[in-house]
């Protein structure tokens, strides 16, 4: 169905799928319902300004409020109420906005209904974003939210309508940025040795946090928003939101602190001890990519303050949206206003922020281009987890067909492709080339749909850049297309994005090695896309050769079941976190296991102790010598 011939928004009865959200509104009924809306916004304002006033002055927490006790043999547990004093508050007046808006139209009571169901932190609600009632993304610096001179207006992946309207810093703008980081000592704003009681602090945070997070309908609320901003399925959303959620269990009561861990080891004398700290960098910049908008800013976002950072945070302006809305939410769990900035801007203004700013340290998730470009410009102060080439090698004892193409497809091709730890390279044994592997992973790759997002939109490859590198594949001899190689059909995303069916395409290894065409095999498009070549026992040796050859090591594979094969590769391999075994997949970044590159220095990971200790702090070594002099100490001679 096209654009045209969808019905309203604010006449779609929730949940609403993001599918419909492509659709405009039935022109004879729009101004109707705007008028009714916009009655209804104003109502909803006028309630929300007087629950301000009520609540101004008051000293009652939520944790304190006693739910009411159940008239019913069986007790009913309370609806849990967000740790955010004052906006709780505005619950009964959201209730009173919503019974009015029901009485008055079927247009404005699907739109409370929405509204009602949105938590009391946000300022969006996914289902309402659209061409006609655009998101609004604001800055937050020095403690407070700011607007600015220049709006970046968002297209829509989904129908090329702008629906999401950034203030984007410029120029004179950045001052307040640069005088915020500058504030903030070298020593952090807390270490071992001053403060210590923020470390504390945090693990109360975390807890708030995970605590809200992991109500049904703030999971359910991040989860829409991200699939509005970067299209993927419900079940993908979902899961980074559970991520992210399951981290901020992780730390929280003494676990921050616990991250500080020092050590001391004996002198060589009475009163000598030398002390190992983990030490804060102090002012600190974070850049983070669309393809996760919540997990992989907030993860970051959070190790640095854990460690006694100051932190400005730079989102992908695609999807800032979503962290804007969750720095709103640790707001009210207790984040102080002046430990986090939050700015959106172009990349030429970001450059210019961190070298007029210099942060001591800057961690960079995303292109290899900008990764280079950026640790030049900060001569080394800088962490990467930059673009990933990821392999994935199916040993020779074929067995669990069925699985291993599940996950094959998994790999390559749930989020369209877009995970830094997407399958790009399949080397698979002669054995398993003689199995069904293929064909199965044909038809599930088949399975995928726009319709519930399976398969979306490629927001940074466009469809002819995808056909161009499928066909420059294809002048290679022996290459052919296994599946896919076409554009999607029978959709409304815009040309900028890219449209592009699930594709395998087949190169010979012993073609892959040549000079002239490894360059071109190894290039990343991140986007549903896979080289798939097969090896013999005696070609094993060109297979590693390959390995050695390529320049990002983030993720892998190695498929198998037999030790010796295991050990061998893994052996002489590097990628920073790689599967093992029979049910080893590429993608997948948990919050209980270490995800990052190996290989370079300027490695960075996320998610666990040891990543957060490595990215957000630095060893610092005290030695104390306090004496006492030795009894018959004299001046010695000149050495």
């Amino acid at each position: 169905m096209d654009a045209a011939g969808g019905r309203s928004l604010a006449l779609l009865a929730p949940p609403l799928s993001i599918l419909q959200l492509r659709h405009g509104a039935v022109p004879g009924e729009r101004g109707k319902e705007e008028k009714e809306l916009g009655q209804l916004g104003r109502a909803v304002a006028e309630n929300e300004r007087m629950a301000k006033v009520d609540t101004a002055d008051c000293s009652e927490r939520v944790d304190d409020v006693t739910p009411h006790k159940s008239n019913h043999s069986t007790a009913v547990p309370p609806r849990p109420i967000l740790p955010i004093e004052p906006m709780s508050r505005l619950i009964s007046r959201r209730h009173l906005a919503a019974a009015a808006a029901v009485r008055r139209s079927p247009a404005a009571a699907a739109f409370a209904s929405r509204w009602l169901h949105t938590p009391a932190f946000a300022t969006v609600s996914p289902e309402e974003i659209s061409g006609s009632s655009p998101a609004e993304v604001q800055n937050f610096v020095q403690g407070k939210w700011i607007k600015a001179a220049n709006w970046n207006w968002i297209v829509d992946p989904l129908n090329g309508d702008k629906f999401i309207k950034v203030a984007e810093i410029q120029g004179a703008e950045l001052k307040p940025f640069v005088e915020s980081l500058s504030k903030c000592p070298k020593h952090g704003l807390h270490n071992p040795l001053r403060a210590p009681e923020r470390y504390l602090m945090y693990g109360d945070i975390s807890a708030k946090a995970a605590r809200v997070l992991g109500q049904p309908e703030v999971l359910d609320f991040f989860a829409k928003l991200v699939q509005r901003v970067a299209p993927k399925s419900y079940q993908q959303a979902l899961a980074e939101v559970q991520v992210t959620q399951k981290f901020l269990e992780n730390f929280c009561g003494d676990q921050v602190r616990f991250l500080a861990r020092s050590f001391a080891v004996p002198g060589n004398h009475l009163g000598q001890m030398s002390n190992g700290y983990r030490w804060p960098y102090g002012p600190v910049a974070i850049i983070t990519p669309f393809n996760f908008p919540l997990e992989i800013p907030l993860l970051q976002l959070m190790g640095a303050l854990y460690m006694g950072n100051k932190p400005v945070l730079k989102v992908d302006s695609k999807v800032s949206v979503v962290m804007e809305q969750m720095i709103r939410l640790l707001h009210g769990c207790g984040l102080p206003a002046e430990d986090v900035d939050f700015i959106n801007s172009d990349g030429i203004t970001m450059n210019k922020l961190l070298l007029e700013a210099n942060p001591k340290m800057t961690l960079f998730t995303g292109s290899s281009r900008v990764a280079e470009k950026l640790a030049a410009d900060l001569q080394g102060r800088i962490k990467l987890e930059d673009a990933g080439f990821d392999w994935k090698i199916l040993g020779p004892d074929v067995q669990e067909v069925d699985y291993i193409s599940w996950v094959c497809d998994q790999d390559a091709y749930a989020c369209s492709g877009q995970k830094c730890s997407a399958q790009s390279m399949l080397f698979m044994h002669k054995n398993w080339s003689a199995s069904a592997l293929l064909e199965k992973m044909k038809g599930l790759s088949e399975r995928r749909k726009l319709e519930d997002l399976t398969i979306g939109p490629v927001l940074t490859v466009t469809t002819a850049s995808m056909k161009e590198h499928t066909n420059n594949l294809l002048k290679i001899p022996g290459s052919k297309v296994l599946f896919g190689g076409e554009p999607l059909e029978n959709h409304s995303i815009p040309e900028v994005y890219g449209a592009f069916k699930p594709t395998a395409v087949f190169v010979p290894l012993v073609e892959i090695l040549k000079s002239d065409n490894f360059e071109l095999v190894t290039k990343e498009i991140f986007g549903p896309f896979q080289v798939v070549t097969e090896y013999s026992d005696d070609q094993l040796e060109l297979v590693l050769e390959a390995l050695e050859r390529m320049n990002a090591h983030l993720t892998a594979a190695v498929v198998s079941n037999d030790p010796l094969f295991l050990q061998e590769v893994l052996g002489r391999s590097v990628n920073g976190t790689t599967y093992a075994g029979i049910r080893a997949r590429t993608t997948g970044a948990p919050q209980n296991h270490w995800f990052g590159p190996a290989g370079d220095p300027r490695g960075a990971g996320i998610g666990t102790p040891e990543a957060i200790k490595l990215v957000w702090s630095c060893h610092r070594e005290i030695i104390y010598d306090i004496g006492p002099l030795p009894k018959k100490w004299a001046l010695p001679s000149a050495t």
